[in-house]
């Protein structure tokens, strides 16, 4: 009776396992490459949930880095304990062929970003959606730094595509102010890093 018992929990341990290598393997193969324009040469990444978790366990070294240009910060919000450091500037000079306004790279960052910031620092850059945060990730690693996260989905996340959705169109996809975390549109000017002359 002992061993009937035995092979029987043996048997159930087995296809436990089985199972949960089968759904980890699936999982492993799920997960979605980055898109080119995201992916950065230090090929260090989070999620914007995994950046607030990485900082809730050391906001003394841990720093989030808006990159977005200050009106994206003051009026769209951010996350709560960012500090705003404009990697690009919006122009108003209209591109037909883009058909938008595009953004030009701010001179002042990387100065800003060395008065500021040691090489080994932990620094999680954000930006709209994550294209702008890996070109920032990219630069920051010319200078030597070695800790320069992407949050991969951005403040305002990914574009809804559901034609049945209210949501449509709209960045309601993942992203900071998505995904329950501290969003705020109130501001602390010392988080602010902007040129008073611009």
């Amino acid at each position: 009776m002992k061993t009937i018992q035995t092979i029987t929990i043996k048997i159930t341990l087995l296809l436990a396992m089985t199972l949960f290598i089968g759904q980890l393997t699936q999982a492993q193969e799920a997960a979605p490459e980055l898109p080119k324009q995201k992916q950065t040469t230090l090929g260090l990444y989070v999620t914007s949930a995994e950046a607030f978790h990485m900082w809730s366990t050391d906001p003394d070294n841990v720093i989030i880095l808006d990159i977005r240009t200050p009106e994206e910060y003051l009026f769209v919000g951010h996350a709560a304990m960012a500090w705003n450091i404009p990697a690009f500037d919006q122009s108003y000079v209209w591109d037909p062929e883009k058909q938008h306004f595009p953004m030009v790279p701010n001179p002042d960052f990387v100065k800003t970003i060395q008065e500021l910031f040691q090489p080994d620092d932990i620094l999680l850059i954000t930006c709209r959606s994550g294209d702008r945060s890996a070109i920032a990730v990219n630069e920051l690693a010319k200078l030597g730094f070695t800790n320069a996260y992407t949050i991969t989905d951005g403040v305002e996340g990914g574009i809804v595509n559901d034609p049945e959705s209210v949501y449509n169109g709209q960045r309601m996809l993942n992203g900071w102010k998505n995904s329950g975390l501290p969003y705020t549109y109130q501001i602390d000017p010392k988080l602010m890093f902007i040129q008073s002359d611009k």
